[in-house]
């Protein structure tokens, strides 16, 4: 039989000091440097987002549906799945015209971008 060697307890944790932010002259404007603007990738996160949405929408419906009379049965593991189920379905709603949310936050953003970058 293996002797197993004892974990040797660990070393006290040093908590860090915040370090503080160098001053700011009073009037001026503090901002991110300027990105360049990606409309793909402001597509792409319009369109999650819209997904998201729905998603959450369709959440609480999912919610009164009751599973114990499914052939299934439900249980935990249909209880574990199903919000990943749900966000499968509000993907393919928003890929196939969603609720046509995802065009003005594309927009949005957009504006947002360009006025940050100015």
């Amino acid at each position: 039989m293996t002797q197993l060697t004892p974990i040797p307890p660990l070393a006290r944790t040093v908590q860090a000091t915040p370090v503080a932010a160098p001053p700011v002259p009073p009037g001026s404007k503090v901002s991110r440097p300027a990105q360049p603007v990606d409309p793909a990738k402001l597509a792409k996160s319009a369109h999650e987002f819209e997904a998201m949405a729905i998603g959450q929408l369709l959440e609480p419906m999912f919610d009164t549906v009751d599973t114990s009379k499914d052939p299934f049965g439900g249980g935990a593991g249909e209880e574990a799945w199903k919000p990943m189920l749900v966000q499968e379905f509000a993907k393919q709603i928003e890929a196939h015209g969603g609720l046509g949310l995802a065009r003005p936050i594309y927009d949005a953003m957009l504006r947002m971008q360009e006025n940050n970058t100015k």
